[in-house]
């Protein structure tokens, strides 16, 4: 892959969940996308984080609930997240809509859209390609 791509017809997609099965479901419904090009997948928050910043994906796909050898402050996730430039988007087994801690977790992250995992066959590719 060249690092200048003039003709690029899609959005760059990091994907971060610490569940096995969700990063391969959900790669798979991304790869399936033309308009979305799967550009890594982490574990954790600390590989969110060198990821994000050395890919520079368009849309982060970050999972809410990641445990992590390192503690991290979601100030700090949120700022890392910000000097990447990409938009984040937050998973949860929850929408957030009855569920206040779920959303200030969200929110404290930086997070511009909440989805609910059990939604993503209806609304995760729709999320993604909005601009």
């Amino acid at each position: 892959m060249s690092v200048f791509e003039p003709d690029r017809t899609y959005v760059k997609v990091l994907l971060a969940d610490d569940a096995a099965v969700i990063r391969s479901a959900v790669s798979r419904l991304l790869e399936a996308e033309p308009g979305i090009k799967l550009v890594g997948v982490a574990e954790n928050f600390s590989q969110t984080l060198r990821m994000a910043a050395s890919l520079r994906p368009d849309v982060v796909l970050l999972d809410l609930h990641m445990p992590d050898t390192d503690a991290f402050h979601p100030g700090f996730v949120k700022s890392e997240l910000e000097l990447s430039g990409a938009r984040v988007l937050g998973m949860s087994l929850s929408s957030g809509e009855d569920d206040e801690e779920v959303r200030a977790l969200a929110e404290s992250l930086g997070v511009s859209t909440l989805l609910n995992k059990s939604d993503f066959g209806r609304v995760l590719i729709r999320a993604i390609l909005q601009t």
